[in-house]
């Protein structure tokens, strides 16, 4: 028989919980609303103003700034990459099996094997031609809406953030894991408009549906109590009080 939780930290767990719920749903309205936009043309004045607004006035697939940042970017968007992803991902995985925590590492591989289908079946959903306005700076194959390199770093960094946040001491440390993580993702989204692959909506709705994915997974699954994102045993909470 399992030991009653303290009072405060169900509430504090559940408050957690709900407000992750509520992240995620505005992400999803937001990925959808965009969508609509950018299905309507509405997003093609300010996709090309911000894409012109990184190139030089005379030539552009010159970008702005000097060689180190082209550079810089270069590296930056392979953060986002399948290569890196799935060498991290693998690592996680292996390092979670190690330490017999099954149900943590299915629940990463499902938010990122989950997140890689749903991305393909979006970009071959909306099949949004890339940018055509500038030179692209990195090779690419793939539908622009949404970025997938937007999307899956935010899934995989927003997920591991998630997990190492779980187990620090503090709420600082807490706060500072899950900031890593969300600027990376940041960071490789912001790449891709630079590198002039991806119109800057392609990258905002990938940051959307990236983060809801991944915030749904961990609701769903409940990945560990210490968590307390459990959307089961929130609305059963609040079956309880509205009885």
């Amino acid at each position: 028989m399992r030991p009653h939780a303290d009072p405060s930290t169900v509430k504090r767990r559940s408050a957690g919980a709900l407000a992750a719920l509520l992240l995620a749903a505005g992400a999803l309205l937001a990925f959808a609303e965009l969508a609509g936009e950018v299905v309507e043309g509405d997003t093609r004045a300010f996709d090309e103003a911000v894409l012109l607004s990184l190139r030089t006035a005379a030539d552009t697939a010159d970008p702005v700034g000097p060689p180190w940042v082209e550079a810089a970017f270069r590296d930056l968007t392979t953060l986002g990459g399948t290569s890196v992803l799935t060498v991290v991902t693998l690592a996680t995985l292996g390092y979670l099996l190690l330490g017999n925590k099954r149900a943590t590492a299915a629940l990463v591989a499902f938010a990122v094997l989950g997140g890689t289908l749903l991305s393909t079946l979006l970009k071959a959903g909306f099949e949004r031609p890339r940018p055509d306005l500038v030179a692209h700076l990195v090779e690419v194959s793939s539908q622009s809406f949404p970025s997938g390199h937007a999307m899956l770093s935010t899934v995989t960094w927003l997920t591991l953030g998630t997990l190492l946040a779980t187990v620090q001491p503090t709420l600082r440390l807490k706060a500072y894991v899950l900031g890593v993580g969300i600027t990376i993702a940041l960071l490789v989204g912001v790449s891709r408009v630079y590198l002039g692959v991806h119109w800057p909506t392609d990258v905002i709705a990938g940051w959307c549906i990236g983060a809801a994915w991944a915030l749904l997974c961990w609701l769903a699954a409940g990945a560990g109590r210490g968590a307390g994102f459990s959307v089961i045993r929130l609305f059963r909470r609040f079956a309880r009080i509205t009885e």
